[in-house]
């Protein structure tokens, strides 16, 4: 087993080894445009047209040629009206102008549109009162993107903005890759369903839940294996079911109690690569493989599953499904009161911004308990605290990073 000998992997150690150590999926499937949102794409896809497929007009207003208005107060025969997807059939001569609508087909004869706020009407006839530099509000063609031109890539995750530009160019179909399958247990004689009764001792499963919940927030393909009991032999059992999966996540039984059996289990079934991260909360965790499957052992303690599953687990999942793990976001603000702190760990406290007007600060959530997972679902950001840094005193700057994150890091632009 892996393992630093001076004690626990610092984090970002162990994030970069776990990301590097997994393999994307390369299995791919071709969807209709609409189902691709949220999904890897595994192609590059070429504009097979320009866009704007012609030159058009931004405003509404009047198009004419710039060298017919050579000053304020030019005017000029008004000769017809163009509409968008209704293209003017003739050319504009000299001394005329066509009333033109946004997004219509600049018509032969016109390189300049004058807003309509900026004419007057007199009969047939516009005076232009101000008249713009020549090219003005017209949209060229293939502005966006040129036929021919590489829209989007491998890696790049669909976001509704990237559906919009493939429409744009005609991408009905797109190539994508497989979700990745993660099979994800519970662990613990004393956990039970969430619609059933506790007898004393028992508490409600709700990191299987929570697990559930961010696998779908994250687009995977969740195999939920119920709870496990405290036995080798169950543990045997359950991840004789999961290792078929692309990764297994498990919460509870990695520390070293009496009943904690996952290492030795994973040991018996497949490898761990290493156990134990230098992080509060969440120190007892192991990765490992398990047959063709990544395994994440993640400690039990229900804010201990979420902190290690969100810096740990999310960046490797992103990387399984074909995309670009996103650095995190972080910034400083003044804490508003003292934080406690030993040396030795980097802490991951809860805490809440605070904007008002010019000043900001953060403050941490009342009870950072590892089992108060309440600090999670009040909270909106991460306090940061270095592992070599004590106690720390009000107003002065410490690391935030929002729990509102770019999760998907996207690619460098593909080349035609």
């Amino acid at each position: 087993m892996a393992e630093s000998r001076n004690g626990p992997m610092p984090l970002a150690e162990a994030r970069a080894r776990i990301v590097a150590a997994i393999s994307p999926i390369t299995d791919t499937q071709t969807l209709a445009l609409p189902e691709a949102l949220h999904r890897v794409l595994a192609e590059t896809v070429t504009a097979g047209v320009d866009v704007p497929g012609a030159d058009n007009a931004s405003m509404d207003g009047f198009g004419f040629a710039a060298a017919q208005a050579p000053a304020d107060g030019a005017r000029l025969r008004v000769v017809g009206e163009v509409l968008a997807g209704h293209p003017f059939p003739a050319r504009v001569g000299a001394g005329e102008c066509v009333r033109i609508m946004t997004g219509a087909v600049v018509p032969a004869g016109v390189d300049t549109v004058v807003m309509q706020e900026n004419t007057r009407t007199e009969g047939d006839d516009v005076v232009i009162e101000r008249v713009p530099a020549r090219g003005d509000n017209i949209r060229p063609a293939g502005e966006d993107l040129a036929r021919g031109e590489a829209v989007l890539g491998p890696g790049h995750y669909l976001r509704p903005a990237d559906i919009a530009v493939l429409a744009s160019v005609g991408a009905h179909r797109v190539a994508v890759y497989r979700r990745p399958r993660v099979a994800f247990f519970s662990t613990g004689d004393e956990l039970r369903p969430i619609d059933g009764p506790l007898a004393p001792g028992e508490i409600y499963d709700s990191n299987r839940h929570g697990l559930a919940a961010v696998l779908a927030e994250l687009g995977m393909e969740g195999v939920d294996l119920g709870v496990v009991g405290d036995s080798r032999a169950a543990l045997a059992a359950a991840f004789d079911r999961a290792m078929t999966a692309d990764a297994v996540v498990t919460s509870g039984g990695v520390s070293v109690g009496a009943a904690d059996f996952v290492l030795d289990v994973l040991a018996d079934r497949g490898s761990v690569d290493f156990w134990r991260v230098a992080i509060k909360p969440g120190k007892p965790l192991a990765f490992g493989t398990l047959g063709d499957a990544r395994f994440f052992g993640l400690p039990g303690n229900p804010v201990s599953t979420a902190v290690t599953f969100v810096q740990l687990v999310r960046p490797a999942l992103v990387r399984l499904a074909g995309g670009t793990p996103a650095a995190p976001v972080r910034f400083t603000l003044p804490t508003r009161t003292d934080l406690r702190k030993k040396p030795g760990r980097e802490h991951y406290l809860r805490g809440c911004m605070a904007f008002d007007g010019a000043a900001s600060e953060v403050v941490a959530v009342d009870h950072q308990g590892s089992g108060v997972m309440r600090s999670m679902s009040r909270a909106d950001c991460f306090i940061v605290l270095p592992a070599d840094c004590g106690d720390v005193a009000a107003g002065t700057p410490v690391t935030v990073e929002p729990m509102a994150q770019p999760v998907w890091g996207q690619p460098a632009p593909p080349i035609a």
